[in-house]
């Protein structure tokens, strides 16, 4: 019995507890491991070894003989990363269960490092191979700040040891920049609980159905239809939806958009939540986000 290729980029255990940590006095090149290793017992979750002598650090996945009794012999031995590819990194705050808290580890600490082992949270020990987290814009409109949609999806990042390694990427629409570009005495925005203030101009907030005055609306198309309903007409502004908005770059798309009131939408490359989304709407346009731009990805 042979192993079985690795994937490509962002190689994580799928558990932690199959991570075992040993300390030799020898070389750490492939033929010495062997020798160290085989016929060695093997505790039966043990798939693979971070292998540490002094500073230097190598990582083996081994293959026992059974994986019934509580220890059984390794059979086979594979070097998955020489003292020269791997780093040792400790980060105490970082959950090593988590495959996007690997990646910035080793991003952040260990760059072009194919492999990095992290210490991390609790002391445990976890690694990745060829980091490259997948890359999503978040894209929303600011006020408020913290950017909610941005915030939620580091939030679920930060827990979420069923994702692959994600990247968030934020592209902000401020209300202040689109102000700028119609130069206007008064605005009106959607709603004071966001927030806004805009310099040498009056604001006024839509959800405060505000006496009717000479303003300039700057929301989405949801805006515009309660302006129609309040004042039965349409003022002059822009429509600042997120879903509008180019990308500044080539990466997938988290948005979201006032139309949607109960469920995530789906297009090429694009997921966006409704303008309320809870945390459960957000975790699924990561998911879904994430199966687009990595099908096959799942812990080794």
């Amino acid at each position: 019995m042979t192993f079985a290729p690795l994937p490509a980029r962002n190689v994580v255990p799928g558990r932690y507890r199959g991570v075992a940590v040993a300390h030799v006095d020898g070389g750490l090149d492939a033929e010495s491991l062997r020798r160290h290793f085989l016929g060695r017992e093997a505790y039966r979750r043990t798939r693979f070894i971070v292998v540490r002598s002094g500073t230097d650090t190598a990582l083996l996945r081994v293959r026992k003989e059974s994986e019934d009794p509580l220890f059984s012999p390794i059979v086979e031995v594979e070097l998955l990363a020489s003292p020269a590819e791997c780093a040792f990194v400790h980060v105490p705050e970082a959950d090593v269960a988590v495959p996007s808290a690997l990646a910035h580890a080793a991003r952040r600490y260990a760059a072009g490092s194919p492999a990095v082992v992290v210490q991390g949270r609790y002391e445990h020990v976890n690694f990745i191979l060829h980091p490259e987290p997948l890359r999503i814009a978040v894209r929303e409109v600011v006020p408020p700040s913290p950017a909610k949609l941005f915030d939620q999806a580091r939030r679920i990042l930060d827990t979420a040891e069923d994702l692959p390694p994600i990247e968030l990427v934020p592209e902000l629409i401020d209300l202040e920049t689109l102000a700028q570009r119609h130069p206007a005495k008064s605005y009106l925005l959607p709603c004071r609980g966001s927030g806004g203030d805009i310099p040498e101009a009056e604001v006024h907030f839509l959800d405060e159905r505000p006496e009717r005055a000479d303003w300039t609306l700057l929301g989405c198309a949801r805006s515009r239809q309660i302006h129609q309903w309040f004042y039965g007409f349409t003022p002059p502004g822009e429509d600042f939806c997120p879903g509008l908005y180019a990308s500044d770059g080539d990466s997938a798309v988290l948005t979201k958009c006032c139309m949607q009131e109960e469920d995530i939408e789906h297009s090429e490359g694009t997921v966006s939540v409704p303008w309320g989304s809870s945390l459960e709407h957000v975790r699924r346009a990561l998911s879904s986000l994430a199966e687009h731009l990595e099908p096959t990805w799942a812990p080794v």
